[in-house]
């Protein structure tokens, strides 16, 4: 059944993906990263190192690929520093995979929390743009 389940998410998340705006895929990007990081801490509290190491992986990855989306020509300062916040938090989440840190963990989550707040705030006839900082 779980199986079952897993396969029924993934190609949910697939068939999404395939007619979603570049808005909404940035928008699951953020949505996956913060599930990932609250996997990764669940993993951590529990001493379950083995899916700590997955979901730690599936989070570096998603926030990662939000950092390849920013536009540096377009975005100026704000892309800027949201790259280098997004280095900062991939920074953090080593130390959280190394050391077992929930807080690092947690702050990380904070800061991706916040970022997606205001992505979530765009007004919908901004959401034709295609990276993450042409339309901030």
């Amino acid at each position: 059944m779980r199986k079952s389940l897993q396969s029924y998410r993934k190609v949910s998340v697939e068939s999404e993906i395939s007619i979603a705006s570049p808005h909404r895929i940035i928008q699951m990007m953020f949505e996956g990263a913060l599930q990932r990081l609250a996997q990764s801490r669940y993993a951590i509290d529990n001493n379950d190192i083995a899916n700590k190491g997955i979901y730690i992986g599936k989070a570096v990855g998603l926030i990662t690929g939000l950092n390849n989306s920013l536009d540096m020509d377009a975005g100026g300062d704000i892309a800027g520093n949201l790259s280098d916040l997004y280095d900062f938090m991939l920074r953090r989440i080593s130390e959280a995979n190394m050391n077992n840190d929930v807080q690092a963990i947690d702050d990380v989550s904070s800061i991706l929390k916040t970022i997606k707040e205001g992505w979530d705030a765009i007004p919908p006839e901004m959401h034709h743009m295609a990276s993450h900082t042409e339309a901030i």
